[in-house]
């Protein structure tokens, strides 16, 4: 532990500097905001009298000279504003670590609701998704996409080795990274509206990917160049008096056209140059600091950015783009100024063309530039989690299907990260071969279900390509399969029982599907819902169907008559933890222990 309480020092030092910091910026800009005031007013009262005393031409010239002051300390002001919102940030940021580190619920993060399909294998039995759960505990992304991204890391059925492997190597690197992943998180949380919300980055892919016909848009806009060429001198010509008013021809048929085929997507012109100028603001910060990064020692990272570090594509070229697009598209706002500029020239049909031509070039690029950042999002959470936990969490080592160690999961000092350093027990646990089920026995509150969520979620880390909480972990590539939360429905109809039937009926079918990977099945009781004697006939039956599966697992019982089929199955073994009554209270201390529950 003693690393983690290093680095707790160091947060919580950090946190003190800051929140100083903040209070004398805090305090200056106050001083300032009563400043300002007094220069206004100054200002206002000397460009008065010079207008009163000496007339309209030294106002102008003494007018700005006395406001100069206050221009200069409502510039000051803003950047003491920018810095108090990013220290801000920094410190918030900066909390949250030392919240995730000491499992404060209050102060962690809430994560989107993204819950998983009620059917899912594993998701719901071992906390990965919810309020408290591994996903909310690890997530520090700043966009949904982000955040879903490492949900659905952590609830994949389907992980494959190189992918696993790969995203290892990259989550190593970014754990001795931990400025970069902060100032990451910080320059996309600069720009998000609320710490309470996730940037939704679907809603650019939409809009990018929004069906809009702009075929029409150069051909109308040549047609409309022409007539205004046609015009402009004809105008003038009629303005010198040279000839008479020829130019309403041309300039009709111009307006017919500007109306019939351009109104329509002039109409929506504004609105998605703001909606553009918006999201390319909040992702403007990000891609320049992915630009500017240095991963000359993190070579699978810069993999991951490399779209970034293009010369010749880099985002903030494009965005330059959209930003002079959309600083034509701003002159409208001006009605007066608007409606002059079109009668003369296309603008309007001009500035539609470029941000159509912007719409195709972006839909080409952003999806590839937003999902790396949201893949790095979800490293960076990985890492994270690595970094608070130096003393507890390790990588696993994944064993190939060749490997010559019979052994399928094994796991020295497993522990669970959702419970607090003083009072989580570790364990060492081993699956041995194929075919082997531990029996768990013990009484409520002994650790039972606490342990099977242990191994779930270590798995899922591992699978994920995260770290997990233990001092050593191998294990081959498995399927996870649970029954441990069988709830029944009303809205479907589903008993309790029904519904626990179900649950390990599909359990039983996963463990004999044709998959080159094992099934590792949880399993917390057995036939809860019927009374004791048909339930230790249906345990038995089940557990002597697990054993002539492919896999291995773990069952969780309060019936100690099952520990008799330990000399029916050889590949079945009993494990149990122990309670004790010290002065009338029952004490546990969570430690798993060969044979059956004395």
């Amino acid at each position: 532990m003693h690393q983690k309480q290093s680095r707790l020092r160091v947060l919580t030092n950090q946190i003190t500097r800051l929140n100083g910091r903040l209070a004398v910026l805090q305090h200056q800009s106050d001083q300032l905001s009563r400043v300002r005031l007094l220069l206004f007013a100054v200002g206002a009262v000397v460009s008065g009298a010079l207008f009163l005393s000496f007339g309209p031409t030294a106002w102008l010239l003494g007018t700005v000279p006395a406001l100069l002051p206050f221009i200069g300390a409502v510039i000051v002001h803003r950047r003491i504003e920018a810095s108090i919102t990013r220290l801000t940030i920094w410190r918030d940021l900066k909390q949250d670590h030392v919240a995730r580190m000491q499992l404060d619920w209050e102060r962690i993060p809430k994560t989107l609701p993204l819950p998983s399909p009620f059917d899912h294998p594993f998701a719901l039995d071992i906390d990965l998704v919810g309020e408290y759960s591994v996903h909310r505990l690890l997530d520090t992304a700043v966009s949904a996409e982000g955040s879903r991204r490492l949900r659905d890391w952590l609830i994949n059925t389907d992980p494959q080795m190189d992918v696993i492997l790969q995203r290892q190597a990259q989550v190593r690197e970014l754990v001795g990274a931990p400025l970069f992943r902060d100032k990451l998180a910080l320059n996309a949380a600069l720009v998000s509206e609320t710490k309470a919300e996730k940037w939704p980055g679907q809603q650019m892919l939409d809009w990018l990917t929004k069906d809009v016909d702009g075929s029409h848009l150069r051909p109308l806009l040549i047609q409309l160049a022409v007539l205004a060429a046609i015009n402009i001198p004809l105008f003038v010509l009629d303005m010198t008096g040279v000839i008479g008013a020829w130019w309403l021809i041309p300039w009709s048929i111009y307006g017919v056209l500007f109306v019939t085929r351009g109104g329509e997507l002039v109409s929506t012109l504004f609105q998605d140059a703001t909606f553009l100028e918006d999201g390319l603001r909040t992702l403007n910060g990000v891609f320049r600091f992915l630009e500017n990064g240095r991963f000359r020692r993190m070579p699978h990272v810069r993999s991951v950015v490399a779209p970034f570090l293009d010369e010749a594509e880099r985002p903030s070229q494009h965005i330059k783009r959209v930003t002079r697009v959309v600083a034509g598209v701003g002159v409208r706002q001006n009605p007066l100024l608007g409606m002059l500029l079109n009668m003369a020239v296309p603008w309007d049909i001009y500035f539609a063309y470029r941000l159509h031509q912007c719409r195709i070039h972006l839909t080409e690029r952003m999806p590839v530039w937003l999902d790396r950042w949201f893949e790095l999002e979800a490293l960076s959470a990985l890492a994270t989690f690595a970094y608070l936990n130096p003393d507890q969490a390790t990588f696993p080592t994944l064993l190939p299907e060749q490997s010559t160690s019979a052994c399928l999961f094994d796991a020295q000092g497993l522990g669970h990260p959702l419970i607090a350093d003083a009072e989580r027990i570790c364990n060492d646990f081993q699956m041995p071969t194929m075919g082997s089920i531990a029996l768990i026995t013990g009484s409520n509150m002994a650790g039972k279900s606490s342990f099977l969520r242990t191994v779930g979620v270590n798995l899922a880390l591992s699978y994920a390509g995260g770290p997990v909480m233990a001092q050593s972990l191998h294990t081959r590539l498995l399927r996870l399969y649970s029954s441990m939360r069988v709830n029944d429905s009303v809205v479907d109809g589903f008993s309790f029982f029904y519904a626990e039937v179900q649950r390990l009926q599909s359990v039983l079918a996963a463990l004999h599907e044709a998959d080159k990977r094992p099934l590792c099945f949880l399993i917390d009781e057995i036939f809860r819902g019927t009374n004791n004697r048909e339930r230790l006939i249906g345990s038995r039956a089940y557990i002597r169907a697990l054993a002539k599966g492919k896999g291995a697992g773990v069952i969780a019982t309060h019936d100690l008559e099952l520990v008799q089929l330990e000399k029916e199955i050889p590949a079945l073994r009993n494990l149990h933890f122990r309670d004790d009554v010290e002065n009338g209270r029952m004490i546990f201390d969570y430690q798993l222990r060969p044979g059956p529950c004395p």
